[in-house]
């Protein structure tokens, strides 16, 4: 192909994911080890078999299984009757065995599908495969990143903790639809309760991302299986969120674009992400499977889930809750996405539901609570233990102690920057609302002291009865109904 060909031509993105979870377990995979890291000094949370030294043997972990059966019947896997674990060969700092037990050709889920939304288009995207392991340690890179640090610690506190890897097909056509498809995975491991989003690499992503030419494109769209073994992919790795991987990705698709076009092959090889100087970087040349050199497990007997596995319950999952919200209170689409964002806020809003009408509480839970929270940074988890509160302010503007405005703008502000109860809030702030005789009088005062606006007002002008509100609330301390001072306002003025 002569390079100004090369250039005219066209490229379809090709893109494959490999995302690994950590399975929310107390213990690791094959010792009783805490999972626990957060506080943890390094290497603490460690023993013989994490740490691989001779003669110790592993033994499987009953809630990593039923975490990854849970997961392999939300994404409606093939869950095989008998599973068994194999030693994958490599050498690394982080990897004290210089081997990780993982599966290999028979895996726990087989053939599953997640499917997403782009837009308003509904897309499967297929899962080749979803299987257990452990992770590897952690490395710290000190005076900068992998490739220019001053030197390297290893903390295997990670070590054993229980992974699963999830395989996507290569269906991805784009780096927004990858993190349309991670957002919705994490969505609904959450769901599942095995997963915790907080935890610090708790999700990470490798991709494997190709360009095949336009012309081996067929009409609809279909890309054929020996385009894709034809084009050279590189690996990406060390992506944790789907910000980096969008990013990464679409870093990728523009340097291997680029190299195609200028007529240089791409290079088959595993390439660092570096978040920093968002770039990838060079790592090595990309392994094939035979170097791993995979052989089976023999300290591990063959798994078997038939029988079992079917008395493993899952709970309701997103998309399913989110239709019952629709339905059962009559929300929109947008306040059902909202309300279902997370495990936590959908129970958050069901609580405040039974006590209140759905519209209501709705409003509070996905525009007042969600936006406050979403503007300092929080979550839903550092309030929920406060529901009661939360309905108690509710229940203020409801029986009209309050309004709206100063519920909104004082009290639930004040609750969330000092952890001030309602009532007391209200106290303090002076806002309970003006009886309405104190309105009437200040409603008089506004319209006697503003003879140029109650002019404009008769003239027609639409602003000159919210300047009047404005006085009437400034008069009233903000304790006012906007509502019930524009309402006498003009009751007084048309008289």
């Amino acid at each position: 192909m002569t390079a100004e060909a090369t250039q005219a031509e066209e490229y379809a993105v090709v893109i494959g994911l490999e995302t690994h979870v950590q399975l929310e377990t107390d213990t690791k995979i094959f010792c009783g080890c805490s999972t626990d890291q957060a506080d943890a000094e390094p290497n603490s949370n460690v023993c013989p078999v994490c740490l691989g030294l001779p003669g110790a043997l592993p033994v499987l972990n009953e809630a990593a299984v039923e975490a990854a059966v849970k997961v392999g019947k939300a994404i409606e896997a093939d869950i095989p009757e008998q599973t068994r674990f194999h030693r994958k060969n490599y050498y690394y700092p982080d990897l004290p065995k210089n081997f990780q037990i993982t599966q290999y050709d028979a895996p726990i889920c087989q053939d599953g599908e997640l499917e997403i939304r782009i837009d308003d288009e509904r897309r499967a995207i297929g899962i080749e495969r979803a299987h257990l392991e452990e992770d590897p340690g952690s490395l710290q890179h000190v005076g900068g990143s992998i490739d220019s640090a001053d030197y390297t610690l290893v903390n295997y506190n990670r070590a054993g903790t229980p992974l699963m890897e999830i395989v996507t097909d290569p269906d991805f056509r784009s780096p927004n639809e990858v993190r349309a498809f991670l957002a919705k995975l994490e969505e609904v491991l959450e769901y599942l309760g095995v997963f915790d989003s907080q935890r610090d690499g708790s999700l990470r992503v490798d991709a494997n991302i190709s360009l095949v030419p336009g012309s081996d494109v067929e009409a609809d769209g279909t890309i054929p299986t020996e385009a894709l073994e034809a084009a050279n992919r590189t690996e990406v790795k060390n992506i944790s969120s789907h910000k980096a991987a969008e990013k990464a990705l679409s870093y990728e698709v523009t340097r291997q674009r680029n190299a195609l076009q200028r007529g240089r092959a791409v290079e088959q090889e595993t390439r660092h992400w570096d978040e920093s100087r968002g770039i990838t970087v060079s790592m090595r040349s990309k392994e094939a499977e035979k170097d791993y050199r995979y052989f089976r497990e023999a300290d591990l007997p063959p798994l078997q889930v038939s029988g079992w596995k079917e008395e493993i319950p899952i709970p309701e999952l997103p998309d399913a809750r989110r239709e019952r919200f629709r339905e059962a209170y009559g929300l929109s689409s947008e306040a059902a996405s909202k309300l279902t964002s997370t495990k936590q806020v959908a129970d958050f809003f069901e609580a405040v539901a039974e006590e209140f009408d759905p519209d209501t509480a709705a409003t509070w839970v996905a525009d007042e609570l969600l936006g406050e929270l979403n503007y300092r940074d929080m979550a839903i988890t550092d309030v929920e233990d406060r529901l009661d509160e939360f309905r108690r302010l509710i229940e203020l503007v409801a029986e009209d102690e309050i309004t709206a405005k100063n519920a909104r703008e004082t009290v639930l502000r004040t609750m969330l920057d000092d952890g001030d109860e309602p009532d007391a809030v209200v106290e303090a702030e002076g806002l309970g609302k003006t009886d309405e005789d104190a309105v009437a009088t200040a409603v008089d005062e506004a319209i006697d002291e503003n003879p140029d606006a109650v002019e404009d007002y008769y003239a027609g002008e639409d602003g000159a009865i919210n300047y009047l509100v404005g006085q009437v609330m400034q008069k009233t301390g903000g304790s006012a109904d906007p509502g019930d001072v524009n309402r006498m306002l003009r009751e007084a003025l048309d008289d």
